[in-house]
């Protein structure tokens, strides 16, 4: 398919006010860091902004699981303004534009999915994927000092990188031969964590407690559900039940540092129920 073809077909998909928007956007940016902008705007750099980048991508996921839609228009909304203002960063330097940001994501996007703009055939999920994976390949050069986890960068949180980490070693054939062996292999790990802490060795049950997370989070994988997922919800259950209990003992009169363990059980129960 010719890429001016493409270039209408999103265009009328986002329909005409898109751009306007984006460009309103980038004004504001723009006015922001200006001569008579705002004094903070003016300071920032990348290097100040990506804290505040990440903040938001996990205000977005909390909204997405919520399944709050004001909330996630809102947050959404302030991703797109913290993505353009660090992209206005770069080109103040002269370094891209927004057309080369986009540029460089259509031509990959085109790229990578040839069974949509080319005649490439696929029957299957995991046969894209599998394209997807050999054509990225191939854009790297296959150098021989890369490896496969080089995608995984280094500073992810450490369960979203241990799950991006094993995925990427199994698609290679490093991996367990089904569920019952990973868990077998859960089992492994958690007798050596208890070895160690019997033992009072605390080096040693530091590392076979990572052992054991990690090896859950093959569990995960083989399950498909992503393990972060699961801690969200499981953390948010907590949450729910434990506010609950704080609301019942302030309906009391009572405190929450002044609440008995036996009480505390006897409100755990009815916040599950």
């Amino acid at each position: 398919m010719e890429k001016l073809q493409i270039k209408e077909q999103v265009s009328d998909f986002c329909g005409k006010s898109a751009a306007n928007t984006m460009d309103d956007i980038i004004a504001v940016i723009i006015k922001l860091r200006g001569e008579d902008g705002c004094p903070w705007d003016q300071k920032q750099t990348p290097d100040t902004m990506w804290v505040y980048l990440i903040e938001e991508v996990y205000e977005l996921v909390a909204a997405i699981k919520a399944e709050d839609t004001v909330n996630i228009c809102e947050e959404l909304g302030d991703l797109l303004f913290l993505v353009l203002f660090i992209l206005r960063l770069y080109e103040e330097k002269g370094a891209f534009g927004i057309g080369d940001v986009a540029k460089i994501n259509i031509d990959k996007m085109i790229r990578r999915h040839p069974h949509v703009f080319s005649d490439t055939k696929v029957s299957s999920v995991s046969e894209v994927k599998k394209n997807w994976d050999k054509i990225k390949s191939m854009e790297k050069g296959n150098a021989a000092a890369d490896s496969i986890l080089d995608s995984v960068p280094s500073a992810t949180p450490a369960l979203v990188r241990a799950y991006g980490v094993s995925k990427r070693a199994a698609k290679a054939g490093f991996d367990w031969d089904d569920l019952l062996s990973v868990m077998e292999k859960v089992d492994e790990e958690w007798s050596e964590f208890k070895t160690a802490v019997k033992n009072h060795d605390k080096n040693s049950a530091k590392m076979e407690f990572g052992d054991i997370i990690f090896t859950l989070t093959n569990v995960a994988r083989f399950m498909n559900f992503h393990p972060e997922d699961a801690l969200i919800d499981s953390i948010n259950k907590f949450e729910n039940r434990f506010r609950f209990m704080e609301k019942e003992i302030f309906k009391k009169g009572g405190s929450i540092f002044e609440t008995s363990f036996s009480e505390f059980e006897k409100l755990w129960k009815k916040a599950k129920e």
